[in-house]
């Protein structure tokens, strides 16, 4: 997946331009930065949902096209109401036939191929529970298999962490890596916390301020970095494996990297 002379604005203000990047495959790719900075409409962008002002973005050297079976897509955790029937097993299996019209014909392969999907990330012991009874993070689980359904070249994450406990962090984010580095899917992983992942991530996409950098955690994740882009001190800790930002601007809509707010 390549992004050229890429730019992106909201009404007056521009979220980013002169984005040039290329997503390998095999690669974790972070993308963090403030509320506001663009990082759920790059999504949208890579989705085909979004035009962008200038530059092009493709995939295996084509334009991106709205549904595109290479793709799969993490949202972000919400909850299906708890009247919601739909079972666990049915949600999984709309990632392999739902873009199909009409009555769907399930056979032997497909229940097999759901079984499989629910058993990679711990789900079987609910694949017949309705949705709505279940736990957040349960729920998060079955969006990743969902996604994971028609094993997409490109796997793109919006914040798929939030509202989850650890034991449940570290379940979906450890599946989105073994996607990533055994199964060689590019990973675009939208954050506003990099540790859960850190472990995992090979670069840094860092939006601020109209502004970006890019390269691995080390050499974006620094005091002299966050502090140029978002124009005001920044010092950038590092302690037991965690990063810890402080002093970043607007602290009180932000939970960055450990930092305590």
């Amino acid at each position: 997946m390549s992004l050229r002379n890429a730019s992106l604005s909201f009404g007056t203000r521009t979220l980013w331009s002169g984005l040039d990047l290329d997503i390998m495959p095999g690669e974790f790719l972070a993308v963090l930065g403030p509320n506001g900075s663009g990082k759920t409409s790059l999504l949208k962008v890579l989705l085909g949902l979004q035009d962008l002002d200038t530059g092009t973005a493709r995939i295996e050297g084509r334009r991106i096209q709205r549904g595109s079976r290479q793709i799969g897509y993490i949202p972000q955790q919400k909850s299906f109401p708890p009247e919601t029937p739909l079972r666990a097993r049915d949600l999984v299996g709309l990632g392999l036939d739902g873009h199909r019209w009409g009555v769907r014909l399930r056979n032997g392969a497909h229940n097999a191929r759901v079984d499989a999907l629910l058993a990679e990330v711990g789900s079987s012991s609910y694949a017949d529970a309705p949705v709505g009874r279940l736990s957040g993070g349960e729920q998060q689980r079955l969006r990743a298999a969902q996604a994971l359904a028609t094993e997409p070249g490109v796997l793109l994450c919006d914040e798929p962490l939030l509202s989850l406990d650890l034991h449940h962090q570290q379940a979906v984010s450890s599946l989105i890596n073994r996607q990533c580095h055994e199964k060689n899917s590019a990973v675009v992983f939208v954050t506003h916390e990099i540790n859960p992942v850190i472990d995992f991530v090979d670069r840094v996409l860092y939006l601020a301020n109209g502004q970006f950098r890019v390269g691995a955690p080390k050499d974006v994740m620094t005091s002299e970095v966050l502090s140029e882009l978002y124009n005001s001190p920044v010092e950038v800790l590092h302690h037991d494996g965690r990063i810890i930002v402080v002093g970043l601007p607007d602290a009180t809509t932000h939970h960055h990297h450990g930092a305590e707010d």
